[in-house]
């Protein structure tokens, strides 16, 4: 009995825990210290750390449930290519939706759904997104970068020359192919970009964005934003001819044809480096993102937007809500009435089991859409079907003459093995559905996947465990009456 009342209490322990995550005004903020560049971790030849996600923005655990664009509305986008049919593959089109979805999932939007429509559009919904033109934005800016040769000119024309729009090679030879593709160009308002004030010629771009592996937004000490990169083998091989030929030379960081900054080049960079320029946290986490993403294959237009209200959705929680409710009040009260003791039991582990994953849905966090319940509450029958496999279990032992307390362990013992292949069976399932639903227009198929499969992996400890522990307790509580009415067990 010792041990079964120490998980007692670290069942009552996890389940408080898992009730205060649930809870709405629930909120844990956390920004990890590594995130904190060291000026003595920069290396002399370029800056190069690992950063993960937690760096890209602040950890946010249960400040509310994470709900999907059917249940809380969000932003309906469609995007069209500006080229006109026949100048771009199907695959061109594939792959500016895998760009997109990239980007949409590094601004923190859970389950988007990103479609491609017939030859020439692709479908974006973003769910509970805050500021609809940052979205639209990120989405659709090619952000081509360049490292630009500024090599020859004086500090002071360097420095009227930061945040001003210019002319290079690459850019033109951008607007040739497109001018040779058909595109019309649209006629730019603003003041034409300047060229080269010692040639007249336009700057030479030493190297694009395309050289580029990895880029990531970090805060120096001094509080300044940034952005760290590093550069494929090829870019490698251009970045550290071009540098170390250049030594005490200033050269630019472009983006988009404006001047970002253009500091002299201290020594050779081959694979690490950073790009500063007057950042924010928010304007170096959206540039680390288009560099990251990859410039678009194709230059996306917004053909239209749209906010989509979430009354529909509002309707469609409370009436989830509502067929859950009654779901759940059937289930305990049918374990109740036919199982008795072992049904009060298996009621508070399936009270626990549903603690445990509203808790993990935020903790992970889970978005919730319609399909992500439907998931949730099918692993609920998926619970309570455990118990009454170990429950039937524990009656034909009891039939064949056991006492109860090796009734129950071998009714436990015995119903575990089908309990695990039945559960593990199902998680495969949810596994290849999970798959499925990574390409573009099924992402809805995840949240059911993921839900249903949390519930699977929930349901091998709660079914077990916590019934086991409680039914122990129940049974040294009421030790008398069960063991002179077996009837309170179900027989």
């Amino acid at each position: 009995m010792g041990s079964h009342l120490r998980w007692f209490l670290v069942v009552i322990a996890l389940s408080l825990f898992s009730l205060w995550v649930a809870l709405p005004d629930t909120k844990i903020s956390n920004m990890p210290d590594s995130c904190y560049l060291n000026p003595a971790d920069i290396p002399a030849q370029g800056l190069h750390l690992d950063l993960n996600g937690d760096c890209q923005e602040e950890l946010r655990l249960g400040v509310r449930q994470s709900l999907g664009l059917d249940l809380v509305g969000g932003l309906r986008v469609l995007l069209q290519a500006e080229l006109p049919p026949g100048s771009y593959t199907a695959d061109d089109l594939r792959e500016a939706a895998n760009n997109v979805a990239r980007r949409v999932n590094a601004l923190g939007v859970n389950e988007p759904a990103i479609q491609v429509q017939g030859s020439n559009r692709i479908l974006v919904e973003l769910p509970g997104i805050s500021d609809p033109q940052q979205a639209i934005d990120t989405i659709r800016q090619t952000a081509l970068l360049e490292f630009v040769n500024f090599s020859g000119l004086t500090g002071a024309e360097v420095l009227d020359l930061e945040g001003k729009k210019i002319l290079t090679t690459e850019q033109l030879r951008i607007q040739e192919a497109r001018r040779l593709e058909g595109d019309a160009a649209t006629t730019d308002e603003g003041p034409a970009p300047l060229v080269n004030p010692r040639t007249g010629l336009p700057f030479e771009t030493v190297m694009t964005g395309a050289g580029l592996q990895a880029a990531s937004a970090a805060l120096e000490p001094s509080g300044r934003w940034v952005i760290v990169f590093e550069t494929t083998s090829d870019g490698a091989q251009i970045f550290g001819d071009y540098t170390q030929a250049n030594v005490g030379s200033p050269m630019a960081i472009v983006l988009d044809g404006v001047v970002l900054s253009a500091p002299n080049i201290q020594s050779r960079i081959d694979t690490n480096g950073q790009i500063t320029g007057n950042f924010d946290q928010e304007s170096a986490q959206q540039l680390a993102l288009q560099l990251r993403s990859g410039a678009l294959p194709i230059p996306l237009r917004v053909e239209s937007s749209e906010r989509v209200g979430a009354t529909l959705g509002q309707e469609s929680v409370n009436l989830s809500i509502r067929a859950g409710i009654i779901g759940v009040i059937v289930v305990l009260a049918f374990m109740l009435i036919y199982y008795r003791v072992p049904g009060i039991a298996a009621d508070l582990a399936l009270l626990v089991f549903v603690l445990l994953n509203l808790a993990a849905f935020k903790l992970i966090p889970v978005t919730l859409t319609l399909p992500a319940i439907t998931g949730f509450l099918i692993s609920i029958g998926t619970a309570v079907d455990g118990n009454i496999l170990i429950f039937e279990r524990i009656k034909e032992e009891l039939r064949a003459g056991r006492d109860v307390e090796n009734a129950l362990n071998a009714g436990f013992d015995r119903a575990w093995q089908s309990i695990r292949d039945s559960n593990i069976s199902t998680i495969i399932i949810c596994f290849v559905l999970f798959l499925f639903g990574q390409t573009p227009g099924a992402s809805i198929v995840s949240g059911f996947a993921i839900t249903l499969a949390l519930g699977l992996v929930l349901n091998l400890f709660t079914a077990v465990l916590v019934t086991r522990t409680f039914l122990h307790v129940l049974i040294k509580l009421f030790d008398k009456p069960v063991h002179e009415r077996q009837w309170l067990l179900g027989v």
